[in-house]
């Protein structure tokens, strides 16, 4: 396609899978990533492009969505006909005990992308397509199953800067004709999902036990109900609606919903175990605000450009069991894990 992409949040691991995708189709992808003491690249190891090999199709630059300056020089370097904007402090809990840090990231760090966008648009007189990130968390506790034209119900510091960063995409689309879109993604997972999450909590945990690593697992609320799908799928819609004639918003979800409960009988019934004889609730883990149910209602995305989620819910939980598993046994043989 000979088109260039540009991803904030490249290193996680929607990031990861997006930019698989994009190689794939032929794009220049191009991803911002954080200084770190250390490497934070591991889910992007294996398609890593070295900086001195003629032809490479990615480059890493170092930036961050609270630092415009950094943000303009990276859209001149990169010259994108496309940006999807991943980048986030996503971690409900922590929004929790860092929101201000949060809000600026995920809230004013759009607002600065867009605005460097629009800038950069203004005087190169290139087209940019926007890939805004939403999330299901911004619903809240909105009755179920929830569409686009649900009304936000946000119940966390991370839900209502989402919210925020989703009405300033749709006030620069109006207000200066962008192709900016809104995509509303329900709770997606894979192996290279993040270990604080719950669900990477489980099958991690899960394959330490299955080794002889680890005795217990200590939770949180077991009976909220999310709609959980597989990354890899999530990914493909986000590249779809950039493609289309029009922008617009859309939720990208399931359609089922089940609980954590039900995620952790799933996992351990994989491996033959009960889960009741290794995991404990410590209130800890529960939410000052909790959401209790997620479904969404992908309608639109489908009538509009026909995606549909390929992974059931089984099929993702076995995927990211069989995973930990694996990652559990090199780490009980003395093994360095694997990059990704």
């Amino acid at each position: 396609m000979n088109k260039s992409a540009l991803i904030t949040g490249i290193t996680g691991q929607d990031g990861s899978y997006l930019t698989e995708l994009l190689l794939a189709k032929g794009y220049t992808v191009h991803g911002i990533i954080r200084r770190s003491s250390s490497f934070n690249t591991a889910r992007i190891d294996h398609i890593y492009q070295d900086r001195h090999l003629a032809g490479r199709h990615l480059n890493l630059h170092y930036g961050d969505l609270t630092d415009s300056t950094g943000l303009r020089r990276i859209l001149e370097i990169a010259q994108p006909d496309e940006v999807y904007n991943l980048g986030a402090q996503s971690h409900v809990k922590v929004s929790f005990e860092n929101p201000e840090y949060t809000a600026d990231s995920v809230a004013v760090g759009t607002l600065r992308l867009l605005d460097s966008i629009r800038d950069y648009m203004a005087h190169s007189t290139r087209q940019v397509h926007f890939y805004q990130a939403g999330s299901s968390e911004m619903f809240g506790a909105a009755k179920p199953p929830q569409s686009e034209a649900t009304p936000f119900y946000p119940r966390s510091p991370y839900a209502v800067a989402k919210v925020a960063a989703h009405w300033w995409a749709v006030n620069y689309r109006e207000a200066y004709s962008l192709f900016i879109c809104n995509g509303i993604l329900f709770i997606h997972e894979s192996p290279r999902r993040g270990e604080t999450f719950v669900t990477r909590k489980i099958t991690r945990a899960l394959g330490r036990i299955k080794v002889g690593l680890q005795k217990k697992l200590y939770l949180g609320n077991l009976d909220s109900r999310r709609d959980w799908g597989f990354a890899g799928d999530y990914v493909e819609a986000m590249w779809m609606m950039l493609q289309q004639p029009e922008p617009g918003d859309f939720v990208v979800a399931t359609g089922e919903a089940y609980s954590v409960r039900q995620f952790l009988e799933e996992a351990f019934r994989y491996l033959n175990l009960d889960w009741n004889e290794y995991v404990e609730i410590d209130p800890q883990y529960f939410r000052p605000t909790e959401v209790d149910y997620l479904l969404g209602d992908p309608t639109k995305a489908t009538k509009t450009f026909g995606w549909k989620p390929k992974t059931s819910f089984r099929r993702l939980v076995r995927m990211m069991v069989d995973a930990d598993v694996k990652l559990a046994e090199i780490e009980s043989s003395g093994k360095p894990p694997p990059s990704s």
